[in-house]
């Protein structure tokens, strides 16, 4: 259901109450006419310290999520897309498409989540061998790992920032994730991806392309190209990686 400042669609974009980074990064896109209309994920405890403080972050995502959604809903979106990334791994492929189907069977609508969209990115670039990072704790590296091998990818390493809370992802700094993709790149690595919506990498990310001379792919980039092509939408945007600027 179009609207005034939504001429062509609105998204209704889900993310948890900690994160600053999706809806910024998709209205500096300067889309015309593509709206968004964000739910949040109450969040109460954002410690994630670790892997038992991790998985209660999930716990806390699982019980309002579906508040979120709800409200969304209250504004008639076209679209519901992901602006947590997390919980779209777990479980690898199979986990990834019953998170899916539930929200299209709660919502009626299409789905775009981060996971199915960093899939489609890497298999548009026609790439195979990944180096990924995050700012999680080795348990949801472990999922972000086997979801890219269960898709058929080959991924040459991973890495977390082990970020304390869930607003320190936003806190870090371009210096440190340039020494991060420092550690995990090597010429055997076609692709380095980024996972976690709270990291603000999409602008470094566009630069870093050009100095490596490979994809390199954030989430939050990914996500909206995704959305917008499974819509329809061929619009192509400048500083923010080859996916949205070429393809």
């Amino acid at each position: 259901m179009t609207n005034a400042v939504g001429t062509r669609a609105v998204f209704g974009v889900i993310v948890p109450s900690t994160n600053t980074v999706v809806e910024h990064d998709y209205w500096r896109a300067g889309l015309p006419g593509i709206a968004y209309r964000a739910g949040s994920m109450y969040i109460p405890n954002p410690v994630m310290g670790d892997d038992d403080d991790f998985q209660a972050l999930l716990g806390q995502i699982r019980a309002s999520i579906d508040t979120a959604v709800r409200d969304v809903l209250t504004a008639e979106p076209d679209r519901m897309v992901m602006g947590m990334s997390a919980e779209t791994f777990w479980g690898g492929v199979a986990g990834n498409a019953a998170f899916e189907q539930r929200l299209r069977d709660r919502t009626g609508l299409p789905v775009t989540t981060g996971a199915s969209s960093c899939r489609a990115a890497l298999h548009e670039l026609g790439c195979r061998r990944i180096a990924v990072f995050s700012p999680y704790q080795p348990i949801a590296d472990k999922e972000v790992s086997r979801f890219f091998t269960e898709a058929g990818f080959d991924v040459a390493a991973i890495t977390g920032l082990r970020c304390p809370t869930a607003m320190d992802i936003a806190r870090v700094g371009p210096d440190r994730l340039r020494d991060v993709l420092r550690e995990i790149d090597g010429p055997d690595v076609d692709a380095i991806v980024q996972v976690g919506t709270n990291l603000s990498f999409v602008v470094q990310a566009d630069r870093l392309e050009a100095e490596l001379g490979k994809p390199v792919i954030a989430i939050n980039a990914a996500t909206l190209w995704y959305a917008l092509r499974d819509h329809g939408f061929d619009d192509r945007v400048d500083g923010a990686g080859q996916l949205l600027r070429e393809h």
